[in-house]
């Protein structure tokens, strides 16, 4: 995986942030951000086909894979999706853009809507997949989605609840977890399915998994409670899987709608893991949209 990729680790906003990344110095960049309970190493289909167009950056986010993990406190600030946003515009700037296209997924995908709303200046344009805005989400829980989503509510109970469960077998928690997700036993690429797990058995990875949840649930809330009627002014565009829980759970787009004024996507024939399961349709659904952006400067790749 990764061939030609060079990986290092490149200061944040408070955590080292490790990288893979490639492309030509005169492409757009493009930020790829993973998701829960996975590493940079979930973008292997997608990130090579989209680097003959954009100079590429996956990120492990700070928490996860070969990232660091810093302390968090009461308030799980240090896991807040601002301070997780925070990294990737260090990152990127340390890395010589001060604006870029994002492309995120799951966890990754509730950072990149923070970063929009934060910093909009630095976000060309962005594509999410399968997620709609946490506090929604939250806020429209139904049985069927508790019970299909039941780790948003198992990973936020106070500590060391889960930390002490999923540490009795984290591999098996993890399949179980992701296996089911998908409906069945494996769909993953084994180079990536192994350093999911080699990351997932560090109880520091296990524990700030968690801290991500919890601020989930309170302080990015808050923050999104502080914005008011703000929108998103970025352009915007959302798939989600035809065979996940927000297609059977909620409208997605009549969500978006209200927190975003640039939204189009539709549900796509696949599961929640569909960088994986689908790469090229994903790729060029990415670059279909990213290209249309005025600011996008793809004749260059052309």
């Amino acid at each position: 995986m990764f061939e030609e990729f060079i990986e290092e680790t490149v200061e944040g906003a408070g955590a080292s942030i490790f990288v893979r990344r490639t492309g030509a110095e005169d492409l757009p960049p493009l930020v790829l951000l993973h998701g829960y309970p996975q590493t940079s190493a979930m973008w292997h289909g997608v990130a090579p086909i989209l680097a003959k167009k954009y100079q590429v950056v996956c990120p492990d986010l700070r928490g996860y894979g070969r990232s660091t993990k810093p302390a968090s406190d009461e308030k799980h600030s240090a896991y807040s999706k601002r301070a997780m946003a925070a990294d990737i515009v260090s990152v990127m700037e340390n890395l010589g853009h001060k604006s870029f296209f994002i492309g995120a997924h799951d966890r990754g995908a509730r950072v990149a809507h923070r970063l929009g709303l934060d910093h909009s200046d630095r976000v060309r344009a962005m594509t999410l997949l399968d997620i709609a805005p946490t506090r929604e989400m939250y806020a429209q829980t139904s049985a069927a989605f508790a019970t299909s989503y039941w780790h948003w509510f198992f990973l936020i109970q106070a500590a060391p609840l889960p930390e002490r469960i999923i540490g009795k077998d984290p591999s098996e928690f993890w399949k179980r977890k992701c296996f089911n997700q998908v409906g069945r036993d494996n769909l993953f690429h084994p180079e990536a399915l192994n350093e999911y797990l080699q990351a997932f058995n560090d109880p520091d990875t296990i524990h700030a998994s968690c801290e991500d949840y919890r601020a989930a649930v309170t302080i990015d809330i808050d923050h999104d409670n502080a914005d008011g009627d703000n929108r998103l002014t970025v352009p915007l565009q959302v798939f989600w899987a035809k065979h996940g829980a927000i297609e059977k759970c909620f409208d997605a787009l009549k969500i978006w709608r209200q927190r975003a004024m640039s939204i189009s996507g539709e549900a796509l024939d696949a599961t929640h893991y569909m960088a994986e399961e689908i790469p090229q349709d994903i790729a060029d659904r990415m670059h279909a949209f990213f290209s249309r952006q005025p600011q996008s400067q793809l004749e260059v790749a052309q």
